[in-house]
C-alpha cells in the first residue's frame, strides 16, 4: 500500500539535511522524498510499504529530534473509478453486520474434602 510520511525534524544546517536525505533513502520501500514546511523542517516520504515508526527512530538515532506529524495511505485516482449517473453502490447502502456473542457458562466439577485421622495417633490430648 502506497503512503505518505510527514516528519518533523531538527535540521539546522545542510550537513544535517544531507544526513536526513541519506539516512530517509536508505530505508526499505521509499520511492520519494521532499522538503516542505514554513521552515523547510519537515520531511515528506512517498513510498509502498514505509514502516513509519522505525524510519523515525532511524532519523532520530542519526540526525537528532524526529517526530511523526502524519501518516496516510497516497490513493490513485483512475477515471474508471468515477460514479456515473448518481449511482451508489450497493455495498455502501447495506448495514453492517453485528455479530452477537453468548456468555460461556463453565461449571465447576465438584471436590469432596475428606478428612484423614492417623490410625497409629493414640494422644488423649485436646490441645494438639
Amino acid at each position: 500500500m502506497k503512503q505518505k510520511v510527514v516528519i518533523k525534524l531538527s535540521m539546522n544546517d545542510e550537513k544535517s539535511r544531507k544526513k536526513a536525505f541519506k539516512t530517509v533513502v536508505g530505508h526499505a520501500g521509499v520511492e520519494s522524498t521532499a522538503l516542505q514546511g514554513k521552515e523547510k523542517d519537515q520531511i515528506e516520504v512517498v513510498g509502498d510499504g514505509i514502516d513509519a515508526v522505525k524510519l523515525a527512530t532511524l532519523l532520530r538515532k542519526n540526525v537528532g529530534y524526529a517526530e511523526l506529524v502524519t501518516v496516510s495511505p497516497v490513493g490513485e485516482k483512475k477515471d474508471g473509478d468515477k460514479k456515473e449517473d448518481g449511482k451508489k453502490d450497493p455495498s455502501s447502502t447495506q448495514p453492517p453486520v453485528v455479530w452477537s456473542t453468548h456468555p460461556y457458562v463453565y461449571s465447576s466439577v465438584p471436590h469432596h474434602l475428606y478428612q484423614v485421622r492417623d490410625p497409629y495417633d493414640d494422644s488423649n490430648c485436646t490441645i494438639m
